[in-house]
């Protein structure tokens, strides 16, 4: 009996200012590449979001010669959120994942999460605050943010999750591409899960590691972050509202699993 034909998932790595990691970004994604390809076909979508040092050109060294890599790039910074959009959009496969550029997250857990995006999920996320979860060396205030936000959010949304704020995802790319996304920054990482949860999608998260990034230094700015989440909240709890008065019922979707 013939071998069924591996899936194809697209990865993609969001990049600002990461001239510092890159090499190191290098060498885990072709650690990954190599644990997934006895399973799936792997691509790669990497986008410059408007990097300001010599992210462009480095990224352009390492892995423009690559096979079945894409690099795009942003005349500006747009926003971590924005430049994930942009390579979910560019993706030719209804599995997507997203990484840190920065490895906080190890790319090869990838293996745990992409089997989890089953014909009945629409997202996976990893989820490092979740009881089996790990979190290492990450500052208290950035935890802080992550586990209050975290813990307001399920209190709005149908799906109780530990964690609404990590980047490290599998997306059904169909199910993403629906949804009216308004923000373009870190904001945006919780958003989709929210507006996903309102829709009637299913997320589900896995247990991961969280660590310290070795290079450069975080983008978010804290207490910013921190009021737009509150702004976020607010606009779903409203979303839910009207829901509720105009007894609008959850998208139901179809199922497509025909892959380029």
């Amino acid at each position: 009996m013939a071998s069924a034909e591996p899936a194809s998932v697209t990865m993609v790595v969001p990049c600002y200012n990461e001239v510092t990691g890159l090499c190191h970004l290098q060498g885990r994604l072709t650690c990954a590449a190599v644990r997934l390809e006895n399973r799936y076909r792997v691509r790669l979508v990497l986008v410059d979001d408007g990097s300001t040092d010599r992210t462009w050109e480095l990224m352009q060294e390492l892995f423009a010669n690559r096979p079945n890599c894409t690099l795009l790039r942003h005349s500006t910074n747009r926003g971590i959120g924005a430049a994930i959009l942009t390579g979910i959009r560019e993706a030719r496969t209804e599995i997507v994942c997203s990484i840190d550029a920065d490895c906080s997250y190890d790319p090869s857990e990838l293996e745990k999460l992409i089997p989890m995006l089953s014909r009945e999920v629409d997202l996976v996320t990893a989820s490092p605050y979740h009881p089996a979860g790990v979190v290492l060396g990450i500052p208290g205030h950035r935890m802080l943010l992550s586990k209050a936000a975290s813990f307001i959010y399920r209190q709005i949304l149908r799906q109780k999750l530990y964690t609404y704020t990590s980047c490290f995802r599998v997306y059904r790319r169909s199910s993403i591409l629906r949804l009216n996304l308004r923000h373009n920054d870190f904001l945006a990482i919780a958003e989709l899960v929210g507006k996903l949860d309102l829709r009637g999608g299913v997320v589900v998260e896995c247990p991961t590691t969280l660590t310290m990034r070795l290079y450069g230094s975080s983008k978010m700015k804290t207490v910013r972050t921190l009021f737009r989440h509150v702004c976020l909240i607010a606009e779903l709890v409203a979303m839910r509202v009207g829901q509720a008065l105009f007894h609008r019922p959850p998208f139901v979707r179809s199922f497509d699993f025909n892959e380029n």
